[in-house]
């Protein structure tokens, strides 16, 4: 009879899911708690009041970073970004790109737009107005939305001098 060739040896295996608390006790693991915190306050308080126009954009802007952010807080923190193909053996410089391009790019931009819709509404501010109004709510946005674009500039520039120092980890 022929040779039955041996199986394929499967995946190695991995050891039991573990918090690495040293990240969560670093610079960018505080940094990303207080992003996800932000960032969650920003879209939760344009989700929760009547928008329209541009901070449709604005939402989505900050909902696509708030997940991406959590998908990189979760992985960094369980240790697992090895298993993200082709990014998590450039774990430093994703979350470097991630910082400064997405972050700070997309936050400022809603800030901006947040900023100018409460600009638009400020008139609703004077006393004895009596209709319904998103003053509040579009400039509380604007400012969660500024701290937060300040906090992925602070990561950011703490994921670059750790590479223009050729560390190539994250802690």
């Amino acid at each position: 009879p022929p040779a039955v060739p041996p199986p394929p040896p499967g995946p190695p295996a991995r050891g039991s899911l573990s918090l690495h608390r040293a990240y969560l006790r670093s610079p960018l693991g505080l940094l990303r708690l207080g992003q996800l915190v932000l960032g969650a306050a920003f879209w939760v308080t344009v989700a929760a009041h009547k928008y329209e126009g541009a901070a449709h954009f604005a939402l989505f802007a900050a909902v696509l970073v708030w997940l991406l952010t959590l998908a990189l807080f979760g992985l960094s923190l369980l240790g697992r970004w090895e298993l993200v193909p082709w990014l998590g053996s450039r774990w430093l410089l994703t979350n470097l790109v991630h910082d400064l391009a997405l972050g700070v790019g997309l936050y400022a931009a809603a800030t901006g737009i947040m900023g100018y819709k409460a600009g638009q509404k400020s008139y609703c501010n004077l006393p004895g107005y009596s209709q319904h109004c998103l003053y509040s709510a579009y400039l509380s946005a604007s400012v969660c939305g500024g701290i937060a674009a300040c906090l992925y500039l602070f990561s950011g520039l703490y994921c670059l001098s750790r590479r223009c120092r050729d560390q190539r980890d994250i802690i």
